[in-house]
């Protein structure tokens, strides 16, 4: 009955919204025609290109052909911008219409360096990263595919200043581990937010990685544009674009975990395996697109108790109600059932639970359901409105029997107005609100409402400045209802073709979620109380960074930032009762320095990424590292190509973890939970792509963690241990 209701709301807002959005199409009587194919250099079609008018938000993506189509245009003269990931931004001559078509054929010649990357997080608007004022990074469908990513943690354990302690994200240190309770990092689908309403934790599966086109990480707080779980920055999945004709992925993987480094805690006698198979179909019916996946995965585990059975599905459409405003509807989740391990039971069992924690389980079900209306109502503006609708549930067979069910309805409406091609002013309102039922959070509600705008303005000279502004109102419950302004400014400027300085400085804001003001619970001997009391956390960042292209072999991006944090939340223990709570930690600096190389390495066919971050995060008041950051953190990525065959390394260095939760320790919680050493994981992958040959297939194998190296990131949880994958791509 509770889906049942809630799945009628839901519907009767798909019924209305396209009523309203249909009031804002407008018809002209423009009759030009910009039309074109785009390929690499050895003729074949580049998929998903972004073809753009330049100085107008007119644009349009090339099919599986390669083959894209701007129509309705005015007489006169244009330019037209093409840009993909992996390859140089192509801008045209002028291109004179009068009522007439002209076709282009345009050819992308591959670029290592992506000085001309488009991404689309860091303004909601795309933009060349070049011109950003903040640090980002971009992981495409290729390096997820070769290495086999499953869930999306996975993906940002390999991006330079991305942190992943288990399965919470932390961009340079803004946060440490809280047991699933908030996040300071905005985690979104297309620009659709996807922490759950009860916890605001973030479900890494909720999205298929086989229809990711790509990642964008937006590093520094976003509160400016994203509100309050945005204090630490962004990750936005883009999902891939439908195809215009009858497309079917297939991809299939079988692995296996190797037996413990020591007998002791070989608790199996036998390899566990792992697997799973995705099928996506995706195709064009006259204007509706759409694109639906199956997916099923199965873990055993290396540890015991750990194991999980995934069933998802994703579907996403397209309707293009004319060549200026389209409606997409997006629908994804799964149905999860899993074993439970939350610490080991002591160092010569580590990866056996405690006794009280074996044969529990923990089914859940998540589900996303989204809409993003899209009306160009000219060249030079633009509306988007982004209804969605995340219903989560869950329970436990612990002692607590926990359980919560919960349903979080946003609706953000956004403009982008574009007066002069020297001028782009991005603006929105945005609102939610929860309801959950739970035995472990109360029966609660959620409210917020933001309003946002930023505008940006390109001088003569080579300078970009954006200037924007962020109101947020939050209430939870009963509890006083907190606000704030959260402003932020930064500077783009562009020294020479080569070199580009950027800076930017602003204040982040964020809530105490549900989950951190009211859990009361008890598992294998851990309690925690709520704290009613809890106020809201606010941030002042600055970031000062150089983008540089040394020459055709080297690309260098390297920033320094420092974060002031107030009224911080974190995890602790009282000591006048032994029980976990969450509270305000009175102040709180990070500050620290990245630096990340590209080599480009023609003579052996190979390409070299080295990122390293030093990370110095304290406690001001008590004078000592904030819990869970690691002081120096290093990734190694080396690729090589030779003809259809592809083989890469990966490495990952954490120096070993200063501060942890000691209390659980002394306190008999976790035995031997003070034992961790430094990080130090090699990865080897391997693959045939026999699509560049015109055969439907590529094969991947990835050898992770060779060297069976056992560390923790969180107390008491070892690790994956050495494992080995085999995985296989069809499209037909």
């Amino acid at each position: 009955k509770k889906v049942h209701s809630s799945m009628i709301e839901f519907g009767l807002l798909c019924k209305i919204l396209p009523l309203i959005f249909l009031a804002f199409n407008i018809t002209t009587a423009q009759t030009g025609i910009i039309s074109g194919r785009v390929t690499d250099d050895n003729d074949l079609p580049l998929i998903g290109a972004n073809v753009i008018i330049e100085n107008t938000l007119i644009g349009a993506s090339t099919n599986d052909k390669g083959e894209f189509k701007i129509g309705n245009l005015n007489s006169g003269q244009y330019r037209v911008v093409v840009t993909m990931i992996g390859y140089s931004k192509y801008i045209s001559d002028k291109i004179e219409i009068n009522d007439d078509a002209f076709t282009l054929n345009i050819i992308l010649k591959k670029s290592v360096l992506q000085m001309d990357q488009v991404v689309v997080s860091a303004s909601k608007y795309e933009q060349e990263i070049s011109r950003l004022p903040v640090s980002a990074s971009v992981v495409d469908f290729e390096r997820i595919s070769e290495k086999n990513f499953n869930k999306l943690d996975d993906i940002l354990r390999y991006v330079p200043g991305v942190q992943v302690t288990l399965d919470q994200v932390s961009i340079r240190g803004s946060s440490g581990y809280s047991r699933g309770a908030g996040t300071r990092v905005l985690v979104a689908v297309d620009g659709i937010p996807l922490y759950t309403g009860d916890s605001g934790e973030i479900v890494w599966e909720v999205v298929p990685t086989t229809d990711m086109e790509r990642v964008e990480i937006v590093k520094g707080a976003s509160s400016s544009l994203y509100g309050s779980t945005a204090l630490g920055g962004v990750v936005n999945i883009i999902t891939k674009k439908n195809t215009s004709r009858a497309l079917t992925f297939i991809k299939s993987y079988l692995g296996a975990y190797d037996k413990p480094a020591y007998n002791e805690w070989n608790w199996s006698n036998q390899y566990r395996m792992f697997n799973g198979l995705s099928v996506s179909h995706s195709n064009k019916i006259d204007n509706l697109s759409f694109t639906v996946t199956l997916s099923r995965t199965e873990d055993m585990s290396y540890r015991e108790n750990d194991w999980q059975k995934r069933y998802a599905g994703y579907l996403k459409t397209k309707y293009n109600f004319n060549p200026s405003s389209s409606l997409t509807f997006l629908a994804t989740g799964f149905y999860r059932d899993r074993g439970t391990f939350t610490f080991w039971k002591d160092l010569n069992h580590a990866l056996v639970p405690p006794d009280e924690e074996l044969n529990q389980r923990l089914p859940s079900d998540r589900f996303l359901f989204g809409m993003i209306y899209d009306q160009k109502i000219s060249g030079k503006f633009s509306l988007t409105i982004k209804p969605s609708l995340y219903r989560t549930f869950w329970k436990d067979q612990s002692e607590s029997l926990n359980r919560s069910s919960t349903n979080l309805y946003r609706t953000e409406i956004q403009t982008i107005y574009y007066p002069d091609e020297n001028l782009v002013l991005t603006s929105g309102i945005e609102g939610s609100a929860g309801k959950i039922k739970s035995n472990i959070f109360g029966n609660q509600t959620s409210k917020n409402a933001g309003i946002y705008s930023q505008l940006e303005y390109t001088f003569p000279f080579p300078l970009i400045v954006s200037i924007g502004a962020r109101y947020d109102l939050n209430k939870l419950s009963d509890l006083n209802s907190e606000s704030c302004i959260t402003p932020k400014i930064g500077f783009n400027y562009k020294f020479n073709d080569e070199t580009i300085i950027r800076l930017s400085m602003g204040k982040g804001f964020r809530a105490p979620t549900l989950a951190e003001a009211f859990t009361s619970t008890s598992t294998t001997g851990i309690r925690v109380k709520p704290n009613p009391n809890l106020k809201s956390e606010t941030s002042y960042s600055a970031e000062a960074g150089i983008k540089k292209d040394v020459s055709n072999i080297l690309g260098i991006d390297a920033a320094i930032f420092w974060n002031e944090y107030f009224d911080f939340i974190e995890p602790g223990i009282d000591p006048a009762d032994g029980q976990i709570f969450f509270n305000n930690v009175t102040r709180a600096r990070i500050q620290g320095t990245e630096i990340s190389t590209l080599w480009n390495l023609d003579f052996i066919n190979s390409k070299l990424n080295i990122g390293y971050t030093y990370l110095w995060a304290r406690d001001v008041n008590q004078k000592r590292a904030l819990r869970y950051r690691p002081r120096n953190m290093v990734y190694l990525s080396f690729d090589y190509n030779f003809d259809i065959f592809e083989l890469g390394a990966d490495f990952r260095y954490w120096s070993k973890i200063e501060e942890i939760d000691v209390e659980l320790v002394e306190l008999g919680l976790v035995k031997n939970g003070d034992k961790r050493v430094e990080v130090k994981v090699l990865d080897l992958r391997g693959g045939i792509n026999l699509f560049s040959l015109g055969y439907p297939a590529r094969i991947y194998i990835n050898l992770n963690n060779i060297f069976n190296y056992n560390y923790v990131e969180i107390i008491g949880n070892i690790s994956p241990i050495r494992n080995i994958s085999l995985n296989l791509e069809l499209l037909f």
